[in-house]
């Protein structure tokens, strides 16, 4: 990069309040396409206000304006460079209401950080722009779903199978390892490979639904969460059309809802949160208990801060005794990808010091965590890899 370039690289970053310094040094003019990235950053980030937005008088520039000011970002800056101007709109443009206008948001570039912005404010969304508004949230979740569905069904299912074998032949529950492994000692060095004289096979039937592993995953609905909840609510689907578990989602703040019959749909399950509000996560763990039949077949995800507002004591011995009983307890402070997350250190702490899991995950390492706890295995080595709190 030769000095001119790096000039003009600065008098972007710094913008028109700058121009006349730069003048001074005499830096070359900005070439179109620069001027236009100026203009379109000057319309959120200008010092003066006189940006493309223009401000006073609480008048809002005209959609057509944003419109063009949107397809101006997308052409000029890489996706990533987008998410942030985009969100950075919002808060400095009062965006928050005219990005629901229907032909803004076609032209706005799904991001999950957003799309929890949304869902935030989705009471407020007028009527005209509701179906826009799902379209954007079902390009966010059919991405994440294609990212993760397969990883988590092989997950589970290798972990489930893997439980007990059956005398009952099957090509497609053949237990390969299982059978190489049993049959070495027969190997044939005429034909130069195994001979097997018995086969294994993976138990597959589910018929009692006392084989099937309960899940139960406690999401904090509150504002802070909003990422969390988008990739939960992706998962909780994933899990729920697996015929091998039996699946409850639950969503708290200082109130429960739950959400367990809308798991046939990831945005409709979106749509039953509540973003915002406090937070009583001892009740909503009490409300959680009901569904455990069988301990030491349930696992129990808490997907929360811990920013506990109702009785921390009483929320630090339900969950102990929990593990107690033999239910296998998670702590997801959260399911994101975005930095280190915020949560309650303190309270993070001393759940840990019970013994119990407490880290923040990101989604693509969730169907490693999930085959790990199915098959019973240790899960130190991962929440370590996770940046876990304490010690498991």
């Amino acid at each position: 990069m030769d000095t001119t370039e790096q000039m003009q690289r600065w008098r972007l970053i710094l913008g028109q309040e700058s121009e006349n310094r730069f003048e001074l040094m005499n830096m070359p003019a900005l070439s179109d396409e620069q001027m236009l990235m100026d203009s379109a950053l000057a319309s959120i980030y200008s010092k003066s206000g006189q940006g493309g937005f223009g401000s006073g008088g609480g008048k809002g520039p005209s959609n057509p304006q944003i419109s063009r000011w949107l397809g101006d970002v997308r052409t000029l800056f890489d996706t990533e460079i987008v998410k942030v101007i985009q969100n950075d709109a919002m808060t400095r443009c009062g965006l928050k209401q005219l990005i629901f206008e229907p032909e803004i948001l076609e032209n706005v570039e799904p991001d999950i950080s957003l799309a929890s912005a949304i869902l935030t404010l989705k009471e407020m969304i007028p009527e005209r722009s509701k179906e826009s508004v799902r379209a954007f949230i079902k390009k966010i979740v059919d991405e994440i779903n294609r990212n993760l569905e397969q990883d988590i069904i092989r997950a589970v299912t290798a972990a489930v199978n893997k439980r007990e074998h059956s005398p009952i032949p099957s090509a497609s529950a053949l237990d390969y390892k299982m059978t190489i492994r049993r049959n070495l000692k027969h190997y044939s060095k005429e034909l130069k490979t195994i001979v097997p004289e018995h086969f294994y096979f993976f138990e597959r039937s589910q018929s009692s639904a006392a084989k099937k592993w309960t899940i139960i995953l406690d999401i904090d609905q509150s504002g802070s969460m909003g990422e969390s909840v988008i990739f939960s609510s992706v998962v909780s689907c994933i899990l729920a059309s697996m015929s091998s578990l039996k699946t409850r989602v639950v969503a708290f703040d200082t109130n429960i809802i739950d959400l367990t019959d809308k798991c046939s749909d990831p945005v409709d399950l979106l749509y039953g949160f509540q973003l915002g509000g406090g937070t009583d996560i001892d009740k909503s763990v009490a409300y959680c208990e009901q569904f455990i039949d069988d301990p030491k077949k349930t696992l129990f995800f808490l997907i929360s801060d811990l920013e506990e507002g109702g009785n921390r004591a009483a929320l630090l011995r339900r969950i102990e005794n929990l593990k107690q009983s033999g239910v296998t307890v998670v702590c997801l402070l959260a399911l994101a990808d975005s930095g280190k997350p915020y949560y309650d250190a303190n309270m993070a702490g001393k759940i840990s010091s019970l013994g119990i899991p407490c880290f923040a995950c990101s989604p693509q390492k969730l169907p490693e965590l999930l085959g790990l706890v199915l098959k019973g295995r240790s899960l130190a080595p991962f929440a370590s890899d996770c940046e876990k709190i304490g010690k498991s």
